[in-house]
């Protein structure tokens, strides 16, 4: 996925993220949360996640929900 590819919404959703307002369970496909609610489009945040735009900032075993970060690529995504 490159920048050209990103919907308003998954721009929305790199500018949560960056803004620490995200977190994911990371159990299998991991779903995603904004502002403690579940994100309404999680096929979409699967593939941001697939795309390695979007990645849990811990691996913490035993949680159940970890903070969502942008990786060099998501960032690099949203800054173009």
């Amino acid at each position: 996925m490159s920048a050209m590819t990103l919907t308003h919404r998954d721009r929305a959703l790199l500018s949560a993220a960056a803004a620490g307002r995200c977190d994911l369970v990371p159990r299998g496909v991991p779903d995603l949360r904004v502002d403690g609610r579940w994100f309404c489009d999680q096929p979409r945040a699967h593939a941001l996640v697939a795309a390695g735009l979007l990645a849990a900032a811990a691996d913490e075993p035993g949680r159940d929900v970890v903070p969502a970060q942008l990786t060099t690529a998501g960032r690099a995504a949203l800054a173009a």
